[in-house]
């Protein structure tokens, strides 16, 4: 099933852009674009994209989620975040562990005392309660249209998934992200995907 919500209009579709299909170079194509959403066009974009959150998990009736901590330009959730939690649903951060490991997730209400990872990422300061999550909303990229999604290239959700593969991974972007690549074999298919024009959970 595919939901869309045709409230927000964009100045310029990114869907004529000439994008190659190298994932080094599509991956910072579309960081470019998405970088380029700004003011006014940003915000309304991420005030959508937390509704269309807020429905989606109404729906799947979700009481533990793995949110994310928005860097390099990814949707600002922070409104949908205490909304959830108004609703009693435990939000969890991932935190980075080492290199090659997968993520694990702690538990985290907006507002509590952080922390920087080796990354420079704000993570719930210490001591971390860590939990397994109902769902998990992962940033994308990139997303093609069977719902794979390109990331920065590091591989930690790639891992993590291949580990959890009985959860639900729930892919954020902005709609210029959404672009075609050859999957790789690792890849996991979304669950479904949620942007600021609706829910794609189609099968």
């Amino acid at each position: 099933m595919k939901r869309t919500d045709p409230s927000i209009a964009w100045g310029g579709s990114c869907s004529g852009a000439d994008l190659t299909r190298d994932k080094t170079v599509l991956r910072r194509q579309l960081l470019g674009l998405r970088k380029a959403l700004t003011g006014a066009t940003r915000d309304a974009a991420c005030e959508s994209i937390g509704r269309h959150l807020l429905d989606w998990q109404a729906g799947s009736g979700t009481a533990t989620l793995a949110v994310y901590w928005p860097i390099r330009g990814e949707p600002d959730l922070a409104a949908a975040y205490r909304q959830l939690v108004m609703r009693g649903v435990q939000l969890a951060l991932p935190i980075v562990s080492g290199p090659a490991t997968p993520l694990t997730f702690a538990a985290w209400t907006p507002g509590q005392p952080m922390t920087p990872d080796t990354f420079g990422v704000p993570v719930p300061a210490a001591p971390q309660r860590l939990l397994m999550p109902d769902a998990i909303l992962i940033p994308c990229v990139g997303i093609s249209a069977q719902r794979y999604r390109l990331g920065y290239g590091g591989g930690m959700y790639d891992r993590t998934l291949a580990l959890l593969r009985s959860v639900p991974a729930i892919g954020i972007a902005f709609d210029c992200a959404r672009t075609e690549f050859a999957a790789a074999p690792h890849d996991i298919r979304l669950q479904a995907l949620i942007t600021e024009n609706g829910i794609d959970d189609s099968a």
